[in-house]
C-alpha cells in the first residue's frame, strides 16, 4: 500500500489510511503504556499494519518536538576510534556503549569534530552536539576548556574515565587504577621486591596520574624506586641496560607495548622474565597474547565502563538524575611475569 507520488508520508496520511485520528497514530508510535492501553487492540493492530504496509518511518525532528528528545546518544572521542593502533583501546568501550544504548532504545551518533581542523573539538563551527540528547566523551586526554564549557552548561554528558574537576564536578565512570596499581605493588613487595623500576610518565592524563599515585602510595615503607624511565621513545635495549644497572628486581610498565619490547630485548641478551627480573603491566590490553608471555596485570573493565556510563547518561536525560562519579574495580590478572625477587650477589 502506498500513497500516490513521492512525498514523505506523515502521521495524518497514516491516520487517513487506518481510519483513525492523528492523535491515535501518535500514541501508537510513541508507545506510552498508559496511553496505548486506552486504545482498543484491534485499532492498534490496524494502525501498525498500515505502518508496516507503507514503510512509514517517523520523522525524528517531529518526535523531538512531541517528546523533547530524539533518543540519540552522541559519542565523541578525542582520538580516532577505529585505526588499528587505537582499535584495541576503544573497541570494548564502544561495545558496552552500543549494548546499553540498544537496551534503552537509543541510537548512537559518532561525533568526530569534523570541520575544525586536525585537532578534534567538541565545540566549533558546524557543531552538531545538540542533534543528540546527550553525549559520552572518551579520550586519553580531554581539552580542559571544553570540559569546563560542558560542566558549566545544561547539556547532559558523561565522561568515560576519571576526570578532575573543571569548574565543577565532572560526571564520569572510570576504572580505579590507583587501587589496582597499589595492589600489584603490594603483591610484589610480599614476594621480596624492594628495588623497583617504573617505565612510563607520571601525568598529566588522569589515568596515568592515578597509576603513579597508587604506585607511590605502595612504595612507602618497604620498597625503593631505583629507576624511572619517563619516555617510551627510548630504545628497548637502553631501557633494559638501565634496568640491569639499577639493580631493580621488578619493573612496572604503564604501557603493554613497552613491556613487550623490553621482554624481547631481554631474550636477545640471554635474560628471562621473571627468572632474572619480574615485569608487571599496569592495565591489561586485548592483544597481550601477541607477546610470548602473559604479563601480570590488572583487567580494565572497559565494556562495563561503557555500559554504566551509558546508563548514567540515560538517567540524566530521562530523569534529571544528578551528576555521578563512579570508579569500578580493576581485577588483578595473575599472569606469569611476577615471581619472588631474585637474590642479588
Amino acid at each position: 500500500m502506498q500513497l500516490a507520488g513521492a512525498k514523505r508520508l506523515t502521521q495524518n496520511d497514516i491516520a487517513k489510511l487506518a481510519g483513525v485520528s492523528q492523535a491515535t497514530v501518535s500514541l501508537v508510535l510513541n508507545g506510552a503504556t498508559n496511553a496505548v492501553a486506552r486504545i482498543p487492540q484491534e485499532t492498534r493492530e490496524r494502525v501498525l499494519q498500515v505502518i508496516r504496509d507503507t514503510g512509514y518511518v517517523a520523522d525524528p525532528i517531529a518526535r523531538r518536538m512531541a517528546k523533547g528528545h530524539n533518543r540519540i546518544l552522541g559519542v565523541f572521542t578525542y582520538e580516532p576510534a577505529f585505526p588499528s593502533e587505537q582499535a584495541d583501546f576503544f573497541a570494548p568501550f564502544l561495545l558496552g556503549i552500543e549494548e546499553e544504548a540498544q537496551a534503552h532504545n537509543y541510537d548512537l551518533l559518532l561525533l568526530t569534530g569534523a570541520g575544525v581542523g586536525k585537532e578534534r573539538k567538541i565545540f566549533g563551527d558546524g557543531n552538531r552536539l545538540r542533534i543528540a540528547d546527550g553525549c559520552l566523551v572518551l579520550g586519553r586526554e580531554f581539552d580542559r576548556s571544553e570540559l569546563k564549557q560542558l560542566v558549566a552548561g545544561d547539556y547532559p554528558f558523561v565522561a568515560i574515565g576519571r576526570r578532575e574537576d573543571a569548574g565543577g564536578p565532572v560526571p564520569y565512570v572510570g576504572g580505579d587504577y590507583a587501587s589496582a596499581t597499589q595492589e600489584l605493588v603490594e603483591k610484589a613487595k610480599a614476594l621480596g621486591h624492594r628495588r623497583v623500576a617504573y617505565v612510563g610518565p607520571s601525568g598529566p592524563a588522569e589515568s596515568v596520574t592515578d597509576r603513579w599515585t597508587g604506585f607511590c602510595a605502595a612504595l612507602r615503607g618497604g620498597a625503593e624506586l631505583v629507576l624511572h624511565v619517563k619516555s617510551s621513545d627510548r630504545p628497548a635495549g637502553e631501557v633494559l641496560e638501565a634496568l640491569v644497572q639499577s639493580g631493580a628486581t621488578a619493573v612496572f610498565f604503564v604501557e603493554l607495548a613497552d613491556a613487550v619490547r623490553v621482554e624481547a630485548a631481554a631474550r636477545q641478551h640471554g635474560l628471562a622474565i621473571p627468572s632474572d627480573f619480574s615485569a608487571v603491566v599496569l592495565g591489561s590490553h586485548i592483544r597481550a597474547d601477541r607477546s610470548p608471555v602473559q604479563f601480570t596485570s590488572f583487567a580494565i573493565p572497559r565494556e562495563e565502563m561503557g555500559r554504566q556510563a551509558t546508563a548514567t547518561l540515560v538517567d540524566r536525560i530521562e530523569k534529571g538524575a544528578p551528576r555521578q562519579q563512579i570508579l569500578l574495580k580493576c581485577e588483578p590478572v595473575e599472569g606469569e611475569t611476577l615471581a619472588p625477587a631474585k637474590k642479588r650477589k
